[in-house]
């Protein structure tokens, strides 16, 4: 039997031994943790300029006079500056908000009662300085996979004020003006710490547009939700996503898993997005799946000025018994994929290794199809991908293909024979078709209006690597 303490302790292994490799990783890097900080101050400027500062009231003791009453309306900010701001990486912890050296200058009306029956007003101005507020930041994994952050620890501090009155007896409301001074400061300081944390709050709305599930098109979608929180180091943040294909609608996990694999440690861009092959070999078992890759070529998919016609006539020629039974017929070939295809990432290179079949048929003059014959296809193609917008896009070429015999109901007869037309057929009807849909690309992980720029791709072992820098728009 196996002790408790040792079923607490497989237990508590399960989840690391459940966790899933991710498919693609992301990782901003402190150049785009500044950019962010920059988007995010000019947010917190305007989000602090809203302060509504309450009406104060009271009385004190003013010698010779006695009982002084007195109020303060109508305090309103006229300016505000946060010329200094950091944000610093705790690791394992999440991110350090610095603000120092902040100002505020505020605006009001007085009035003051004394004697019973003396009456005052005038206007007055305040200068806060040396503000300072300091703030963690955490980040974390929702439960639909998108990030989001909170605010905790928020410190904020108004290091000193001068307040100057005008008109009527400001001289009387200077005689208490350390005890207005304080009623004000304190007044301020109790706003900033809800406001900062009412800023950062307000980044989750845009932190929820993370495309965790991406339509890519009638059979396809992408899921980039993250398989685990993220992870703060000294010089960046590091996301998991999930990084995997799907029939739309019908959630089906291929038949091979994502193995891990580390981002190298650059750091010129503002954002890294390492996707492996794990992530481009679903899309291939997902669209095998949907019956997608498959094709029907037809003669006039052919280049008129082709001398090699898809008709018994060419195909005759070769395969006599073809001309004989079927005459002066056009013809119709079904290319398909028999199982997914594989790419390998290697570096500088993207090769596409495919299995697939081609059936031949002789159209029949009420337009039935009479099989001819049956390939089996063993083909590879050189892929270049590429980034457009938010999107990985890609081209193919043709590297070579290997034929053999599966069925024939016309005799036997050399499959070499057949090569030219077949790489013929594959040049000029297959690769373009699959080219069109490749140059529609599909979607990169990507928040709101994010626009990628100086993007850079480079194909490393098993994952490839995009290098971008992202300016928000609107």
């Amino acid at each position: 039997k196996m002790s408790p303490c040792c079923w607490l302790a497989l237990l508590a292994l399960l989840p690391f031994a459940l966790a899933t490799n991710p498919g693609v990783k992301v990782k901003l890097t402190e150049k785009g943790i500044e950019y962010g900080k920059q988007i995010g101050m000019a947010s917190l400027q305007q989000k602090l300029k809203t302060m509504k500062v309450p009406d104060l009231s009271g009385t004190e003791r003013v010698a010779p006079i006695g009982k002084v009453k007195y109020s303060l309306t109508g305090i309103t900010i006229v300016n505000l500056g946060l010329p200094y701001s950091a944000l610093a990486l705790v690791p394992d912890t999440g991110i350090r908000l610095s603000i120092t050296n902040a100002f505020i200058s505020l605006h009001g009306n007085w009035k003051i009662r004394y004697l019973s029956f003396i009456k005052d007003s005038g206007s007055f101005d305040l200068e806060v300085n040396g503000l300072t507020v300091t703030d963690s930041i955490t980040i974390k994994s929702d439960e639909t996979g998108r990030p989001t952050v909170s605010s905790v620890n928020c410190v904020a501090n108004v290091g000193s004020a001068s307040i100057k009155f005008h008109g009527g007896a400001s001289w009387l409301y200077n005689l208490f003006s350390a005890y207005i001074d304080k009623a004000l400061r304190s007044a301020l300081q109790k706003q900033i710490c809800p406001l900062v944390a009412d800023t950062i709050t307000d980044m989750n709305p845009h932190l929820k547009t993370l495309n965790v599930l991406a339509k890519v098109d009638k059979y396809a979608e992408v899921e980039y939700s993250m398989v685990t929180s993220p992870t703060i180091s000294n010089t960046s943040i590091d996301f998991s996503l999930k990084g995997e294909f799907y029939n739309i609608g019908k959630h089906q996990e291929p038949p091979f898993s994502p193995t891990p694999f580390s981002l190298p440690p650059q750091v010129n861009n503002m954002l890294y997005i390492g996707m492996s092959a794990f992530t481009t070999n679903s899309a291939g078992f997902v669209y095998n799946n949907a019956g997608a890759l498959s094709l029907y070529i037809t003669d006039d998919m052919i280049p008129p000025s082709s001398p090699i016609r898809l008709n018994t006539r060419t195909f005759g020629a070769f395969i006599p018994e073809i001309a004989k039974r079927f005459p002066s017929m056009m013809m119709k070939l079904l290319v398909k994929t028999v199982k997914e295809p594989t790419i390998f990432f290697e570096p500088n290179n993207v090769t596409v290794q495919a299995s697939g079949s081609v059936t031949a048929y002789a159209i029949q003059p009420n337009t039935t199809l009479s099989p001819l014959f049956v390939l089996n296809m063993e083909g590879s193609v050189s892929a270049r991908l590429y980034v457009t917008g938010v999107k990985l896009a890609g081209a193919v070429t043709l590297n070579k293909i290997e034929m053999t015999l599966e069925t024939s109901y016309v005799g036997q007869f050399q499959v070499g024979s057949l090569d030219n037309i077949f790489l013929m057929v594959l040049k000029v009807a297959v690769i373009p078709k699959v080219n069109a849909r490749l140059e529609k690309g599909f979607p990169l992980p990507s928040i709101g209006k994010m626009n990628l720029v100086n993007t850079q791709l480079q194909v490393l072992k098993d994952y490839m690597l995009i290098g971008t820098d992202v300016q928000f728009t609107g």
